[in-house]
């Protein structure tokens, strides 16, 4: 299988063989292109390829799998809206089988990471789980019942849910959205502009807050109660059986997961109290989704 990672910036790309094991695997820079971007990005996927089977020329994939950040409807293979590579409306899967002459998929990064926890990592025990990963935005992954429900692309966008209605405009355009909290790029933006010091990431600031920055502390503590907030609205709409949190603000480990399960258990009545605990299978968890998607139509 063929696994591909667009985002802005930087493209990873990935060769597995039928076990699942990562045969090849490059990252490279994204092509960038204003007038033919969804053209400029097949070429450079065609490279990749040829690149795979030039370093592996006795493995012939029988599929490919390419994801991005933003609104995709998985099902059409759509590209509905991704604001930062500038697409909007491009049907990625087509164009992926019409230049590669293979089966493809496409999918974004939120449940391509959802997929591998789902069929191999921290959410496989469950049916009705929810994986949430933290990067510079908030986005969501959902399965109910065992299936993936996307809603036509539009499901899953946790980080637009609504935590302060009278808060921050969020890029959005609407007001108080979790990722004006919580997400990590808020979170460094919140504690820069409280205190005038440049932080390079949340962990960062998660450090000061550790040795008494009553900033930091603020900012993390905000960031807390919003994410709280925000899951038990969740646990009452689906009502999941877990909450498995990817991404790098996941890493803090207990110092986010003992005070969220808290907050969240304060919040919640008679709903169904999911498990929430954290993805386990690391940063190429997005193109093992990637894969596993291809996988499913050989």
């Amino acid at each position: 299988m063929l696994a591909f990672d667009a985002r802005h910036g930087s493209t990873k790309a990935a060769l597995f063989d039928n076990s699942g094991q990562m045969l090849g695997f490059s990252h490279t820079s994204t092509p960038v292109c204003d007038v033919t971007p969804a053209e400029s990005l097949m070429l450079h996927i065609e490279d990749l390829t040829t690149q795979f089977a030039r370093d592996f020329p006795k493995v012939t994939p029988t599929a490919a799998g390419l994801i991005a950040p933003g609104i995709v409807d998985d099902h059409a293979g759509i590209a509905i809206l991704s604001a930062s590579l500038r697409w909007a409306n491009v049907p990625y899967k087509r164009l992926t089988e019409d230049r590669l002459r293979l089966p493809s998929t496409f999918s974004n990064t939120a449940r391509a990471i959802g997929e591998a926890e789902f069929r191999l990592g921290a959410a496989r025990p469950y049916k009705n789980v929810v994986v949430v990963r933290f990067g510079t935005r908030i986005t969501a992954s959902l399965f109910i019942d065992g299936k993936a429900h996307d809603g036509g692309g539009f499901a899953g966008g946790i980080g637009h849910s609504i935590v302060d209605a009278q808060g921050e405009k969020c890029l959005c355009g609407s007001h108080g959205c979790l990722d004006t909290v919580a997400s990590g790029g808020a979170i460094v933006r919140r504690y820069a502009n409280l205190t005038g010091d440049a932080v390079t990431g949340a962990e960062d600031v998660l450090e000061r807050a550790r040795n008494g920055d009553t900033a930091a502390e603020g900012v993390w503590n905000d960031a807390l109660e919003a994410l709280a907030l925000a899951i038990s609205q969740v646990a009452a709409v689906i009502a999941p059986e877990a909450i498995v949190i990817a991404g790098g603000v996941a890493r803090a480990g207990d110092e986010l997961f003992v005070p969220l399960r808290r907050r969240l258990d304060d919040l919640l009545s008679f709903h169904r109290r999911p498990t929430v605990l954290p993805a386990i299978l690391g940063p190429d968890s997005t193109l093992l989704g990637a894969a596993l998607r291809a996988r499913s139509v050989v």
